[in-house]
């Protein structure tokens, strides 16, 4: 069977997004609008008896004084991976971007490829001659996946060095923590997480933290304390007006597709959180906190009323979003995948990302300078 890809509206990208049970946040029309330094387009796949079969959200990033443009489909395309003759999804794709003028298209298939449960995840942490958890034997191996990246290396696709070791770097991460909620009772959550994250929960409680859900005027008091977390955790932070701009577009195409988490103590808020809702998966987006009175632990509190949430709109999976692959003692970041992973959620490898050249010369060129910076 062969596709037409063609522009499709909003309207349509929508509809064929709420009708699955798990897209990603970023393949949503609105997330075009979080990214005004990109132009988006929705994209559809459409058999031959005329039926919207896959969409897309591309973001074209022109490059400076020419009229040709990275694409990039964060976590997308979203099309059926399992399907033989892969490339009938993908070079219609590649003929219609190259038509646009884009020099290199980039994209990140929601496949995944491996799965750590969290005690495979302890073990590894404290075996001395493991340095990265991809060197690790998997709990699971998900059938299929390791075709998918052949057949896309067969077609001239290439996985990026994004996402990369860290977890963290350009680019979509590759490793992320996800809790299963699906067939779960809050009490078996509960009971899946470590002695550390329900003592802490406990604490929480018996310190009278309160986690509340804000709103947009609630921004300003998140952004603060997010500024204060890149400090600490040597990031550099998004400015300002990403964040409303985040909060106007996605609650206009779905009131209830962002949300806000405050953690109150004693009239301070110590901790807050956003949270991402698309059909039956929910994410963790960005989180904030304070250094001060960390002992009644404000951000386990808010993880958990997150969840619990999260599995009253009866979600499937509870994201945590990017983890570090390095199991490095001296790795800052290895404390947040202890906090992540202490929490029952498994370690999840992804296919990570690909590039496809359109122009050699050109990908060549911005990659080295890229490089270079």
């Amino acid at each position: 069977m062969s596709f037409r890809l063609e522009p499709i509206t909003r309207e349509e990208h929508l509809r064929f997004v709420t009708a699955r049970p798990s897209v990603s946040h970023l393949q949503v029309p609105s997330w075009g609008d979080v990214k005004p330094d990109w132009r988006a387009e929705s994209l559809g796949w459409f058999d031959q008896g005329g039926k919207l079969a896959g969409a897309g959200l591309v973001l074209l990033r022109p490059l400076p004084r020419t009229k040709r443009y990275l694409a990039y489909l964060p976590e997308g395309p979203v099309i059926d991976w399992s399907a033989e003759g892969l490339e009938r999804w993908l070079e219609p794709l590649t003929t219609y971007l190259r038509g646009l003028g884009a020099f290199t298209v980039r994209m990140g298939p929601p496949v995944v490829a491996r799965r750590w449960s969290a005690d495979a995840v302890k073990a590894a942490i404290a075996d001395p001659g493991a340095r990265r958890l991809g060197d690790v034997e998997a709990t699971v191996r998900e059938p299929g996946a390791d075709d998918i990246a052949e057949r896309l290396h067969r077609m001239g696709w290439r996985r990026t060095g994004t996402g990369g070791e860290d977890g963290f770097a350009a680019g979509q991460p590759r490793y992320v923590c996800q809790v299963p909620l699906a067939g779960r009772s809050l009490e078996q959550l509960q009971g899946g997480f470590n002695q550390q994250w329900r003592r802490n929960v406990k604490k929480a409680e018996k310190a009278g933290v309160k986690v509340v859900r804000g709103d947009q005027e609630d921004l300003p008091t998140f952004y603060e304390l997010y500024v204060e977390t890149a400090r600490r955790d040597r990031f550099v932070p998004r400015p300002p007006g990403y964040f409303q701009r985040m909060w106007q577009a996605l609650t206009a195409e779905d009131p209830d597709r962002m949300r806000l988490y405050l953690a109150h103590h004693d009239g301070e808020v110590l901790a807050a959180a956003t949270m991402l809702t698309v059909g039956e998966h929910v994410w963790y987006s960005y989180g904030a906190s304070t250094s001060r009175r960390r002992e009644v632990q404000p951000n386990n509190a808010l993880q958990w009323r997150m969840m619990c949430d999260a599995h009253e709109r009866g979600a499937a999976v509870y994201d945590f979003r990017g983890i570090t692959d390095t199991l490095d003692e001296d790795n800052h970041l290895l404390g947040l995948l202890r906090f992540k992973v202490g929490a029952g959620g498994q370690a999840v490898e992804y296919l990570g990302e690909w590039e496809y050249p359109l122009n050699r010369v050109l990908h060549k060129a911005v990659a080295l300078y890229m490089a270079r910076r």
